[in-house]
């Protein structure tokens, strides 16, 4: 059937985006097979047919550097392999599901409980640019939609549609993954579960999972595992993703961030800390601390604060 895409623009004018109703061929074929699979989706960056190896990661919003550090590096070892990585673009898991699949090079779409052109959280206004030049962002909620908190559940079974699998890194009792999950498992995919701390509230919903008999998962290979065969065979085959893939090869030189990462640790800390440690200006420590991110040395998490990578 032949695709038929037209162009949209925001109030400004200014946003290229494209509309796929569901019999359009590049449509994603797992969410069209779903029941009462969204009429039309808007779309920035780009679908292709290789996104229907597709595995979803997500998880708390108020994640813990443990949970943004394992969702991180399986979102990075499964781009690696070829798998799109699927999320929601939230704070916590969901970002650091982007960032690793950007880190390694590979494609990630990010599913927007609003306008594609409304960008939400904010801040994550950088890391949406950079998920629309390397994959897309989706929604089936019109340009200029808020936000609204009912708009998310409808998401999720976005999320849960787009892939063939779901993890759970780090979810509360009440978590919103745990609609992603259940929405999975009535759709027929793959359900997995991180451990972690048994003291930890943010477990406590992937705990669950884990109880009511979703797959555990310890590193890449469980996932690898727990994917129906026909999957696996697609894959790519493996290989090593540095976690610093991407740093310049001159800031490892540069003092200015290299006292900033001998203050930036293990325990998150907020810029005036950083500022008020390091001794450079508050511009300055702004632009090497954005820098870093970027790079994959450092994280920013809950509350505006930031920790180094690999130390938390």
């Amino acid at each position: 059937m032949s695709e038929r895409i037209r162009s949209e623009t925001d109030a400004t004018g200014a946003l290229a985006m494209r509309r796929l109703e569901r019999e359009d061929a590049l449509y994603p074929a797992a969410l069209r097979e779903i029941p009462d699979a969204p009429e039309v989706l808007h779309v920035r960056g780009g679908l292709v047919r290789e996104d229907v190896l597709a595995v979803a990661l997500v998880g708390s919003r108020r994640a813990t550097p443990y949970g943004i550090g394992v969702a991180e590096d399986l979102a990075a070892g499964l781009a690696s392999r070829g798998v799109t990585v699927v999320s929601g673009l939230a704070r916590g898991i969901d970002s650091a599901a982007h960032r690793g699949a950007l880190r390694a090079g590979g494609r990630t779409i990010a599913v927007l409980g609003c306008g594609v052109d409304v960008i939400y959280p904010p801040e994550n206004r950088r890391l949406a640019e950079d998920i629309e030049r390397r994959g897309a962002l989706v929604s089936q909620f019109a340009p200029g939609t808020r936000p609204l908190a009912h708009h998310f559940p409808i998401r999720n079974r976005v999320i849960a549609g787009l892939a063939i699998g779901v993890v759970v890194v780090e979810a509360a009792e009440q978590s919103g993954a745990l609609i992603t999950a259940r929405l999975a498992a009535e759709l027929g995919r793959e359900v997995m579960a991180v451990p972690g701390r048994v003291t930890s509230a943010q477990s406590r919903g992937a705990h669950a999972l884990i109880k009511d008999g979703a797959a555990l998962v310890e590193e890449l290979k469980d996932v690898i595992d727990a994917l129906p065969m026909r999957w696996r065979a697609c894959l790519k085959p493996a290989v090593r993703v540095d976690q610093h893939e991407g740093q310049a090869t001159d800031q490892g030189q540069d003092p200015d961030g290299q006292r900033l990462l001998g203050v930036v640790g293990e325990e998150p800390i907020t810029i005036d800390e950083v500022i008020e440690k390091s001794g450079l200006g508050s511009a300055r420590a702004a632009a090497l601390l954005l820098e870093l991110e970027l790079q994959g040395s450092i994280r920013q998490i809950e509350g505006k604060r930031f920790v180094q990578v690999g130390r938390g």
